[in-house]
């Protein structure tokens, strides 16, 4: 018996219920990545006794939320944690967090994602340090129809150097956005200059008063972006002795990203608006806006940022770091032999394009929706969490989690509940501190 083979009957023998012998074991539906997304998947899986694998590239669940465990969610408890996934906690005696709390990253992963993934239906059926390098139809090309729907997935994972085919009946992408961040420059693409520039470069949010403190302190430093996760490294930037900070922004004028303040139903996300906009007028922020960055060049180990201001030459020179808060965009180098349909401006799944655009919403007036908006040309493949939403910043945790419920109902042939709407959120929404890049929610 093939190694791929034992796994498929462990699978079966954990998460479904007895067959003989004779019988072909069920196939798992795959999962890619365990951050709250790809876990959620897992407990509602878990939940109908059907069998999965989860597929997770880092050496732990949340992996990519670790990189910001600093930085401090904008929605309590109760509107992160997925509510099958809240039940099987409680049966496990899990000790709930305060669910009107204000979750760090770090909390999220320790307090719920790990006791998550901990669980007997879950924890056996992770495969950490694991990469999807391919995914195919078993015996076919993209191009070829006969029996297509018929045949099942073929998922190639890269682990410790060997690579394994793994067959599956349906497939879950959770993988996110994270590791595909945006560049500075305001054409967005990427060039060999920019990439040369990696260690003055960082992305993402740093740990500014943590385990980075010394790379930015006493430095003049360029924060680019107009996002809340820009906002919250200029602020803490604010806190360290001798940093002079420099805020690139693509936006007409600063004012547009100071939210509404005081007006915010969100108190902790109206408060950052007004600290920075309290920042801005002391004076201690150089603000260039709106900047467009076209080439940055390293002279005498400082860096020069070149572009245009209101369509003139501009320069910022003698800088010393540069922290690019600009967002991310989706991975789709591994799924060229998938059938998807994605739009050709968000690259998010392209039903949901009108429905999150961010010129026109924020993650306040995105509604609701499931399997049916999130179904793909390839039968049983579905682009679910951040990565469904492609570059647009406007998602919602407790969206991700809605979205996972109406697709497991679906495959496991209950059709009302996959129709039905259960998200439950305020008028405003619920957002976090820009996990994205630009407004990104949570």
């Amino acid at each position: 018996m093939t190694n791929e083979k034992m796994n498929f009957n462990i699978l079966t023998n954990c998460c479904s219920s007895p067959k003989s012998t004779m019988e072909a074991p069920t196939l798992p539906t795959v999962i890619i990545g365990a951050g709250p997304v790809g876990l959620a998947a897992a407990a509602h899986l878990a939940a109908k006794n059907e069998p999965f694998l989860i597929i997770e590239v880092g050496p732990t669940v949340g992996h990519n939320i670790l990189k910001w465990g600093h930085v401090r969610l904008f929605s309590p408890w109760q509107y992160n944690i997925d509510k099958v996934a809240l039940k099987l906690l409680e049966e496990s005696r899990w000790k709930a967090p305060v669910m009107k709390r204000l979750p760090f990253g770090k909390d999220l992963v320790e307090d719920y994602l790990i006791p998550l993934a901990n669980l007997p239906q879950i924890k056996p059926l992770i495969k950490f340090n694991a990469k999807v390098v391919a995914i195919s139809k078993q015996g076919l090309d993209k191009m070829k129809d006969a029996n297509r729907d018929q045949q099942s997935f073929i998922l190639y994972i890269e682990q410790d150097g060997n690579t394994e085919r793994i067959e599956a009946k349906a497939v879950i992408d959770a993988s996110g956005t994270w590791a595909q961040p945006n560049p500075v420059n305001a054409d967005n693409v990427w060039t060999k200059g920019e990439e040369s520039l990696s260690t003055k470069i960082t992305y993402g949010i740093p740990n500014i008063k943590g385990t980075e403190r010394t790379k930015f302190e006493q430095k003049r430093v360029a924060v680019v972006g107009g996002g809340h996760s820009a906002i919250n490294t200029i602020l803490e930037l604010a806190e360290l002795d001798g940093t002079e900070i420099v805020w690139i922004l693509r936006k007409n004028r600063v004012e547009e990203v100071y939210g509404g303040e005081a007006r915010d139903a969100l108190p902790a996300r109206g408060q950052l608006g007004s600290r920075i906009h309290q920042l801005v007028d002391s004076g201690k922020i150089s603000v260039h806006t709106p900047f467009l960055i076209n080439e940055i060049v390293q002279d005498n180990g400082k860096l020069m940022i070149h572009g245009t201001m209101r369509n003139e030459k501009y320069s910022i020179d003698t800088i010393d770091e540069i922290i690019s808060n600009t967002g991310s965009r989706p991975d789709f180098n591994f799924l060229r032999e998938i059938r998807l349909d994605i739009d050709a401006a968000t690259e998010s799944v392209s039903a949901l394009a009108p429905l999150i655009d961010p010129n026109i919403h924020s993650c306040g007036t995105v509604r609701p929706h499931g399997e049916a908006e999130l179904r793909q040309p390839e039968k049983n493949f579905y682009i679910v969490g951040v990565k469904s939403y492609g570059r647009a910043p406007t998602f919602l945790m407790a969206t991700g989690y809605e979205q996972i419920r109406s697709i497991v109902a679906h495959l496991t042939g209950d059709q009302e509940a996959a129709k039905r709407v259960e998200l439950d959120l305020p008028e405003t929404g619920v957002c976090s501190t820009n996990i994205g890049g630009k407004s990104s929610c949570c």
